[in-house]
């Protein structure tokens, strides 16, 4: 008595793996949106969180708290960000400067787009002790304005009103969350 072999034949195989094949490169598109869109939230997250953190440190301190680029000049926000406490002034956390917290640079392919009171470079959100969003030498004067996060064809949005309050909004499904156009740059 003989008995059957279990498994596939070849042309079983080939068929099943040209099926899966077929059905990669179908969801490959829709993959790779669903990371950008994954990649966009976490970082507008992680953006909004920071600008609640410095208005909190700067209402617990009594005292002027900033969220910078970590870039020299004070304008590419997709190099990260930095917390802190301005003893000196220049904008720039050093040595004087007391770090709150650090945040490294954004994925390959995200973009960040600006609209502020005060569009000179650098940009800067600064909070006074009474949790007001403020210009950095003129802790009385507002300073209020959009930061826009793209990734792909995603966008969120991070608003900060004259008050200081700060809301994160999404373009596609939000009135109001109007904000800058995407910077240019080569990436799709």
């Amino acid at each position: 008595m003989s008995r059957a072999r279990g498994g596939f034949s070849l042309t079983e195989l080939v068929v099943v793996l040209a099926i899966g094949a077929t059905l990669a490169t179908v969801a490959a598109p829709n993959l790779r949106d669903l990371v950008r869109g994954q990649q966009l939230r976490s970082a507008a997250g992680d953006l909004f969180g920071a600008i609640a953190f410095t208005r909190a440190q700067a209402i617990a301190r009594n005292r002027l708290v900033l969220l910078a680029p970590n870039d020299g000049a004070g304008l590419d926000w997709t190099r990260g960000w930095t917390v802190f406490v301005d003893h000196d002034g220049d904008r720039d956390p050093g040595p004087d400067d007391e770090v709150l917290a650090v945040r490294p640079a954004l994925p390959d392919g995200m973009r960040v787009g600006y609209s502020f009171t005060s569009p000179a470079p650098p940009q800067y959100i600064a909070y006074n002790g009474a949790g007001r969003s403020c210009s950095d030498p003129n802790s009385a004067a507002s300073r209020l304005g959009t930061l826009s996060l793209f990734h792909g064809k995603q966008i969120r949005r991070i608003k900060i009103n004259m008050l200081g309050r700060a809301r994160m909004c999404n373009p596609a499904n939000d009135r109001g969350c109007d904000g800058a156009s995407a910077p240019d740059s080569g990436a799709p």
